[in-house]
């Protein structure tokens, strides 16, 4: 999720930190209550009706039943360059794909003394609050079809809190661009790759884009942009009145560094409103009204993952990054730009703006679906990265030929 989620979470964890906690952000409270008042409307409604006890039951046995975020692959570190490991999996080609030479390419291979060339490799990136797991669908349906890599951007899911941010050092969107580089050399050092990013790690790819020029040229087949942005996040309303959003912006670095240093009590009031939690939750996530619950959930859960003091320290980069001068090295290679048209984080006016820059790009909207499209609508965004896959000629078609039809999508 990208930084409207931040605000959100920081409207339910802080509403429960304490007076005085909200004496020391002075006005913010109210400016920040904004975000919250929608949701807390609905869930004021639900507590009506259903007992805490019984919503408590209910999040437990989504839990234990919904199999999202339970794929693996084999783990490696990458290091940055400020020495933070990376952790990232791979997921590999199955041989049976692989094989289809038989065994006169096999000597083949061996009488002209030359090895088989590297496969594609399809790296994933996702974006705040999330982690790896995001692209939970898409990995199941491209699994064993494609050499995949999946990581976790510094300071989320299993890799190492930023060193240089534990130093002091503001966290840019370069650093991350850096990052996905260090991924890149340790993961899939030769071959080529497609990009697929979503909100900040579709700001990460164009962050790589614009330090690395060479790499883009010689080696990325294939580029997709999901639910991101060039630029201009500063411009964003998140659907809201555009004085509240204006006074939230005004306060909320100064709220979110105090609720930083207070990791515990924030943490502490995040589950004890974790209702209301929900409610933003699906107002920033999702576009439609009858998204599987187990999915939701899902979300929560990879939002939750976020400690609060990164949260703190990411949310800056947002409205400082520009990276519209760096989306022109992408012209030479087929890029899929998609959004939902409910996003409300990364609005799909976003997405037409790099249109407008990509021109040759496929650009899709997605009728009926917010920020996390991916999860919400995962047969669409399958279906159009493993077309991109086919189209810049990294897979056969027969390879990716069954994709629409994978198990563990959500139930609608």
């Amino acid at each position: 999720m990208s930084e409207s989620s931040a605000e959100a979470v920081v409207a339910a964890t802080a509403n429960a930190a304490g007076a005085a906690g909200w004496r020391r952000a002075g006005i913010a409270g109210a400016a920040i209550g904004v975000l919250a008042a929608g949701a807390a409307a609905g869930v004021a409604v639900e507590r009506l009706t259903v007992g805490r006890g019984m919503r408590k039951k209910a999040r437990l046995a989504l839990d234990a039943t919904g199999p999202y975020g339970s794929l693996r692959g084999t783990p490696g570190r990458a290091v940055a360059d400020d020495g933070t490991e990376l952790y990232y999996e791979t997921d590999e080609v199955e041989a049976a794909t692989t094989a289809d030479e038989g065994a006169s390419g096999s000597r083949r291979r061996r009488l002209f003394g030359r090895r088989a060339p590297a496969p594609v490799t399809v790296v994933f990136s996702h974006g705040y609050c999330l982690g790896q797991d995001s692209w939970h669908f898409q990995r199941a349906a491209l699994r064993g079809l494609v050499r995949a890599v999946y990581w976790d951007q510094r300071s989320h899911g299993r890799s190492e809190r930023g060193r240089s941010q534990a130093d002091g050092v503001p966290l840019g969107i370069d650093q991350l661009g850096r990052d996905l580089k260090a991924v890149i050399d340790a993961a899939a050092p030769e071959g080529p790759v497609v990009l697929a990013g979503h909100s900040m790690g579709g700001m990460t790819i164009m962050a790589l884009a614009d330090q690395y020029p060479a790499l883009i040229r010689d080696r990325v087949a294939a580029v997709a942009l999901i639910g991101t942005s060039g630029g201009k996040l500063g411009e964003v309303t998140f659907g809201l009145p555009v004085a509240g959003v204006n006074a939230v912006r005004r306060v909320l670095p100064g709220v979110l560094k105090a609720l930083g240093s207070q990791t515990e009590l924030v943490e502490r009031g995040r589950r004890a409103t974790a209702d209301l939690f929900a409610g933003l939750i699906k107002r920033y996530s999702f576009g439609s009204k009858d998204v599987d619950p187990a999915v939701a959930r899902f979300a929560e859960r990879l939002i939750e993952a976020t400690p609060i003091d990164v949260v703190a320290e990411f949310y800056p980069a947002f409205t400082e990054h520009d990276k519209s001068g760096a989306l022109p090295g992408f012209r030479d290679v087929p890029v899929l730009i998609l959004a939902g048209d409910q996003d409300l984080v990364t609005p799909s006016s976003h997405s037409e703006a790099i249109a407008d820059v990509l021109p040759d790009a496929e650009l899709v909207i997605v009728p009926d679906a917010g920020h996390l499209v991916m999860l919400e609508h995962p047969e669409t965004v399958t279906d159009r990265l493993a077309d991109l896959l086919v189209r810049s000629g990294t897979v056969p078609a027969a390879n990716v030929g069954g994709h629409g039809s994978t198990a563990q999508q959500p139930g609608r």
